[in-house]
């Protein structure tokens, strides 16, 4: 890589270029359909390929933050303009690009109503989402995972199914409730930064030097897991996350369960067990206790849902319950496999969500007793799906194995038990996955509706495609994608062991509680 390419503020360009691209959609005529989406498909596909950057310029082997931006934004009270990516971070920015692009090729002809606004949107929330994996500053992390809450929320609201408001409403006021809790904590961390040197600041690597005070520990721990949780979803936080998918329009929920919901599993890890190792390692067994009731849990409501839409919606908890095990396994394997993991569901049910996005504009149901026999009218289609859903059953060779086997591992290291149970949930989604493919491609035509259907055109080949083939690229290679991770989660576990023991074994200056310290101020 050359030094003029590194020179480049690489972050900023990746993150800021949605935006851009959202402001030139302000000057475009409504009525200029065909100007409107390829400006935005545009700078979709030139985010993309700035983002690249980032992976060929990876120096492997390094364990630290890589292609670092850092300035004063708000001096006086010690917020910083403070971008980094690390092997942690590196490929949720790439999926964030890479995914982004195929949502807008999707909705090239579907997205019909008030084009210009949804195509603004959908960049702003490019950006907001980009800006959550690279801030290391905290007060701009929680402004851009705020920022995230807004175009989603519009995305869902104008956008969606018939239940559009309630699901949109319902999404805000979770989401905002979690954040607000975070945004408490922060500014706890800030002013006790302030009071030991003397200085606000909100960078995360000057708040690893904090002492804090034993009492107020865990509150601050809990108001961070709580905000990252819900938006995970982890059980029993969950209960927005099927009402949003199943109304929202399918970009937004190829975004939503892709991307938005890494912002959770990826917060814990940044923040919640870097932050506070002590009370990670104190909550551990209670957080991998919710991840199993989770994977079992999403995946048998899963198998009694009538609605394809609602089952890809509940295997996402029970995925991403698999990621949280992961993360509190903390052992090297089961966090590198969690990471991995988050970028295998954002590609595997992204993809889920595409195809019953494409029947669903052919049928306009998504009701499984309204299929059957669908591999006789719709081969391409057919074998397509079939290979997405052995990606998320985990099939040997293709992507979903890599990341729950790793994952599986470092249980097994942190609790047999969990571990045990974690497996069983490998079964029932490869029960409710195969029992859902049954239901709408085998057998006979029954339903004379789909008998005139027709297959998939190029545009919607085009469209997942290029996730179908990176299922067998991690599957088949998936050192390409451990060399840069493992670097980076063997530092942070490392830092998080050395500062728990050291808040252990030192102590205390005072007990500060809560209510004292409200009291105190």
């Amino acid at each position: 890589m050359s030094t003029s390419l590194t020179s480049l503020p690489v972050l900023s360009l990746v993150v800021f270029l949605p935006l851009v691209g959202a402001l030139a959609l302000l000057f475009i005529r409504s009525s200029a359909e065909r100007a409107l989406k390829w400006t935005a498909m545009l700078t979709a596909l030139l985010t993309f390929a700035v983002s690249l950057i980032l992976f060929f310029g990876w120096r492997v082997g390094e364990a630290g933050y890589q292609f670092v931006e850092q300035r004063p934004w708000v001096p006086d009270v010690g917020i910083g303009y403070h971008l980094g990516v690390d092997g942690i971070s590196l490929f949720l920015v790439l999926l964030t690009t890479f995914l982004m692009p195929l949502t807008l090729l999707f909705s090239w002809d579907t997205v019909k109503d008030r084009l210009k606004a949804y195509l603004v949107l959908m960049l702003l929330l490019e950006t907001a989402m980009l800006g959550v994996f690279v801030a290391l500053d905290l007060v701009l992390f929680f402004v851009f995972f705020e920022a995230s809450l807004i175009p989603m929320y519009f995305l869902v609201g104008r956008w969606g199914g018939p239940r559009r408001v309630y699901a949109a409403l319902k999404f805000f006021i979770f989401t905002a409730t979690g954040s607000a809790l975070m945004l408490a904590a922060i500014l706890v961390l800030g002013y006790l930064h302030q009071q030991q040197t003397g200085r606000w600041s909100f960078d995360l690597l000057d708040l690893y030097s904090v002492v804090i005070p034993t009492g107020l520990a865990p509150w601050l721990f809990l108001a961070f897991t709580l905000a990252f949780a819900i938006k995970v979803p982890l059980f029993p936080f969950h209960t927005w996350l099927p009402d949003a998918h199943v109304e929202a329009p399918t970009a937004g929920s190829v975004i939503l369960a892709g991307i938005l919901l890494k912002m959770g599993t990826y917060g814990l890890l940044r923040f919640s067990a870097t932050l506070f190792p002590a009370e990670t390692y104190r909550f551990t067994p209670l957080l991998m206790a919710l991840a199993v009731v989770g994977i079992l849990y999403g995946g048998l409501v899963a198998l009694v849902q009538k609605d394809v839409k609602s089952l890809v919606a509940y295997s996402s908890v029970a995925h991403l319950g698999f990621v949280v095990l992961g993360l509190f396994s903390l052992t090297a394997q089961g966090v590198s496999g969690a990471v991995l993991q988050m970028v295998n569901h954002g590609l595997s049910t992204g993809a889920l969500f595409l195809l019953v996005g494409f029947i669903y504009e052919r049928r306009h149901t998504r009701l499984l007793s309204e299929f059957g026999g669908l591999w006789k009218v719709m081969p391409v289609y057919a074998a397509i799906f079939l290979i997405v859903t052995l990606s998320s059953a985990g099939l040997p060779g293709l992507n979903g194995f890599v990341g729950e086997f790793t994952i599986l591992v470092g249980a097994m290291q942190a609790s047999r038990f969990f571990a045990v149970l974690g497996t069983l949930g490998i079964i029932v989604a490869a029960w409710y996955l195969l029992w859902a493919f049954r239901q709408v491609f085998q057998g006979p035509v029954t339903n004379p509706a789909n008998q005139s259907l027709k297959d998939l055109h190029w545009r919607e080949v085009l469209t997942v495609a290029p996730i179908v083939v990176l299922f067998f690229v991690i599957g088949l290679f998936p050192g390409l994608f451990l060399e840069r991770i493992n670097p980076s989660v063997e530092a942070l576990l490392s830092q998080v062991n050395q500062r728990a023991l050291a808040v252990q074994a030192e102590p205390q200056p005072q007990a500060l509680s809560l209510v004292k310290l409200v009291q105190r101020n």
